[in-house]
């Protein structure tokens, strides 16, 4: 049996629990029980604080993890990680009071400097030649600047809202992170074995997020045309209508071309375009 540890509450929790049902895998989650088992894969699940999970996979007490970049990185082991999720994507960033001009990095030379990350940052500093005084704390980073602690903050940042409600402007990205898988180097040829099964799992899932199924009439006169416009996974597949000189095709396209695709198909003259999501694609 493999143990998978995994951020007990939060958005990356959440993400997490959902990407291991996706995969097929059935558990029963409770919000007062700190570790629970699959009924249908080997695996059991532990719910711990974010920045243990990275000691507890290099101690093997935990065999996988699912931890934001950030935080494996900050711990110092990002040779841990083995499958970049795509999820819970976030940025590091440095952020000063909205008031307070900023013309480049060079302004936080001999400043103090309020982050839960003082590793990360410090090598960002120490790459752009800046030195400064950092305060490390392990929350509530935006408040430092208003109570006289630090004249800025680096802390991780979504949508920015939270630096903009505490009258702040972010100024420098440090760092960009997303979930990791990531396993403890002295797993046994099972235990590989089935951190193999479950990667397989979750890149298939990935793979189908990423991807759209795409259904269209089009004269046969266009088909060389919709075939350059739709390769597919090798290429379309393609079925003559009832009515002559119309064909339908079948294909695959990635979710970031299809707008732009979607509308040279019709351009070349391509009808009833039905698009479908993908449960899991495997390649």
């Amino acid at each position: 049996m493999l143990r998978l540890a995994i951020q007990k509450s939060g958005r990356l929790s959440e993400d997490s629990l959902a990407l291991i049902r996706e995969c097929g895998i059935n558990f029963l989650s409770t919000s007062y029980k700190l570790k629970t088992e699959a009924t249908n894969f080997p695996l059991e699940i532990l719910f711990l604080r974010d920045d243990d999970i990275p000691g507890y996979v290099k101690d093997g007490v935990a065999d996988l993890g699912i931890v934001g970049q950030n935080v494996l990185v900050e711990a110092g082991y990002p040779n841990l990680e083995v499958e970049a999720l795509g999820f819970s994507k976030c940025r590091l960033s440095l952020a000063v009071p909205r008031a307070d001009a900023y013309p480049s990095i060079e302004a936080l030379q001999g400043k103090n400097i309020a982050t839960s990350y003082p590793n990360i940052l410090g090598r960002y500093l120490a790459g752009q030649g800046v030195q400064a005084t950092l305060h490390t704390i392990s929350g509530s980073v935006e408040i430092a600047p208003s109570i006289g602690l630090a004249e800025a903050i680096c802390d991780i940042v979504s949508s920015g809202s939270t630096l903009l409600g505490n009258g702040l402007r972010e100024v420098e990205t440090v760092f960009r992170s997303e979930a990791v898988l990531i396993a403890q180097p002295n797993l046994t040829a099972e235990q590989t074995d089935l951190l193999e099964q479950l990667r397989f799992r979750m890149q298939a899932v990935r793979r189908a997020k990423r991807s759209k199924y795409i259904l269209l009439n089009a004269p046969v006169t266009a088909l060389e045309e919709v075939r350059r416009l739709l390769p597919g996974i090798k290429s379309p597949t393609v079925t003559p209508l009832a009515e002559a000189g119309w064909v339908s095709v079948q294909s695959v396209v990635q979710e970031d071309d299809f707008w732009h695709i979607t509308s040279q198909l019709k351009a070349v003259g391509a009808e009833g375009i039905l698009v479908l999501p993908i449960e899991k694609m495997i390649s």
